[in-house]
């Protein structure tokens, strides 16, 4: 496998979704790994602004040439934002999956959920452990 790319200021789940936190509000994304397993992703369904979503809910869909996948909340929260360009350019899930590749915004609403989350070596040993 390719050197996997995992920045130390994520946190991450088993079902390979990360989530940045700056204050009160998250943004959320499909890793790396992940989007690598996928290959190249040609759609992606978002849910709606105001959404609110409990820690493990379904909130979107990510398909590819090989699979179509859930994408799972890492923690509850109402959603702010969402990525629009990813339906013109799913493809910017592939080769940007930490930065133009997000998925969507939220606000916390409980921030404690984090602490039940993967870090950056605990989450690169948890996708070593797969291959």
């Amino acid at each position: 496998m390719s050197t996997l790319n995992i920045p130390d200021d994520l946190r991450y789940t088993e079902s390979d979704e990360w989530i940045r936190v700056d204050g009160n509000e998250g943004t959320i994304g499909l890793t790396d790994y992940a989007q690598d397993q996928l290959n190249d992703i040609v759609y992606v369904e978002l849910p709606d602004v105001g959404a609110s979503l409990a820690k493990g809910d379904a909130f979107g869909v990510v398909e590819s040439v090989k699979a179509a996948s859930d994408m799972h909340m890492p923690v509850g929260g109402t959603v702010t934002a969402v990525n629009e360009a990813l339906e013109d350019e799913p493809e910017v899930v592939n080769s940007d999956p930490y930065g133009d590749g997000w998925f969507i915004k939220i606000t916390l609403s409980d921030p404690s959920e984090l602490d039940g989350l993967m870090d950056a070596a605990a989450y690169k040993k948890y996708c070593e452990e797969r291959d």
